[in-house]
């Protein structure tokens, strides 16, 4: 816990005084950037553990940071927005943001969000198996690693994340819902569309890769991943 690193990203200095206050009494070592510039510069310096970043900001803005921060890391990023709006939401997961949340917020509650976004990426050391496997497709979630038809395919660590929980549960459905309370680690506050879109991006990576299996629509629940005999 000492060791871990997080990049704080704001304009507003009461906003980044307030998050390094509380996440310094959590135990992290706190990094602050005021603006997307510095705030890349301090990524590839550092190398934190999260990133939490505002969607508004003067010059290059977060979306940019986040274009900028995935060409060379797949590190969990935490957009922060005060519209709240759809696209916003959108748009922050369609370019790999693991997840958002819309000022004001509950400290406590982006506090539960970055635990459970690290035990997620400290689980490297369980005895579970890591690999999951199926004609043409290998998942690997330590590695972060995701091969279709034998090509190394680049994905974001929620997609990644999702595709690995629903293959090692083939053939059984699950809500949307139950999907955000499995992949994303604690319960959740958005809205469902959440899984469609990470679904949406998942199936453009891995589509028509084999007949074996599919990751499915179920009408009316959700999703599943289906392993055909």
């Amino acid at each position: 816990m000492p060791d871990t690193k997080i990049l704080v990203v704001d304009d507003d200095p009461n906003i980044c005084e307030l998050l390094r206050l509380y996440l310094t009494k959590e135990g992290y070592a706190v990094l602050i950037a005021h603006s997307g510039v510095k705030a890349v510069r301090l990524y590839a310096e550092q190398l934190p553990s999260v990133v939490i970043l505002d969607v508004m900001l003067p010059g290059t803005d977060g979306w940019q940071v986040l274009r900028n921060i995935r060409n060379i890391s797949k590190v969990p990023v935490i957009m922060l927005t005060a519209k709240g709006e759809t696209y916003d939401k959108v748009m922050g997961l369609e370019l790999g943001a693991d997840d958002y949340m819309v000022k004001p917020f509950e400290m406590k509650e982006l506090i539960a969000r970055i635990k459970a976004v690290l035990r997620r990426y400290d689980g490297a050391d369980s005895a579970v198996s890591t690999v999951t496997e199926y004609d043409g497709l290998c998942i690997d979630i330590v590695n972060h690693t995701l091969e279709v038809g034998g090509k190394r395919i680049d994905v974001p660590p929620k997609e990644l994340e999702l595709l690995y929980f629903l293959a090692s549960n083939p053939n059984k459905a699950y809500s949307r819902d139950a999907l955000l309370n499995e992949v994303w680690g604690y319960e959740y506050y958005g809205d469902t569309r959440t899984v469609d879109v990470h679904v949406k991006r998942i199936r453009e990576k891995i589509e028509n890769a084999s007949a074996a299996w599919e990751l499915k629509t179920v009408w009316g629940i959700g999703y599943k991943f289906e392993v055909r005999s």
